[in-house]
């Protein structure tokens, strides 16, 4: 029996023109990744980020009741203006 899983893939192309292409197999070069890894890896930073900023604009966007009522005094008011 063989151990290795079977992974099915899905196939992505695009169509960049020839500047982008020359610059993108620079990058890779200088980062010793074929062009397929260099992309892979930029796609998948890129979905970290913003699935992260995602994460901290939700956590921003829904105050803990508790912190809410300690953040909206008159005495703090002022900091509403900055």
């Amino acid at each position: 029996m063989n151990s290795k899983k079977s992974f099915a893939r899905n196939r992505l192309s695009i169509d960049i023109n020839s500047e982008e292409h020359q610059k993108i197999k620079i990058f890779a070069t200088l980062h010793n990744k074929t062009i397929r890894e260099y992309v892979l890896e930029s796609i998948r930073e890129r979905l970290n980020r913003e699935s992260e900023e995602n994460q901290l604009l939700a956590m921003t966007t829904q105050i803990n009741p508790a912190l809410k009522e300690v953040w909206n005094n008159k005495k703090d008011s002022i900091y509403d203006e900055i």
